[in-house]
């Protein structure tokens, strides 16, 4: 199993959704979050005063998938949330040891 987690523009998320669904993902974890890498923040003019923003609103999706379904989950998310423009986001693949379903006790794939 692997866990995808992918850091995107908020505007995207409705169509990362549906790309990923067209494709069999069932579940994900979304988090609003801020956060900056090359692109700095940004300045706008409120009211006549220029006002930085240093941490840029973001979400992190955080997907559990079988192995088999991670390059694919990967590559929609790309297609989906890409702009071409800078801030676009990042996607971390990691390996997950197991995962149990509280409710039921259900452990590694039965859990997803």
């Amino acid at each position: 199993m692997k866990m995808i987690k992918a850091i995107i523009k908020p505007f995207k998320l409705e169509e990362v959704k549906a790309g990923l669904a067209e494709i069999g993902v069932e579940g994900m974890t979304v988090t609003e979050v801020k956060g900056f890498g090359r692109q700095k923040g940004h300045s706008e003019i409120y009211r006549g005063s220029e006002y930085t923003s240093e941490l840029l609103p973001k979400l992190v999706l955080d997907i559990c998938v079988p192995s088999d379904l991670a390059d694919k989950v990967v590559d929609t998310i790309m297609k989906s949330a890409k702009t071409g423009k800078i801030g676009d986001g990042k996607i971390f693949v990691m390996p997950v040891d197991d995962v149990v379903r509280i409710r039921t006790g259900e452990r590694g794939m039965s859990a997803l």
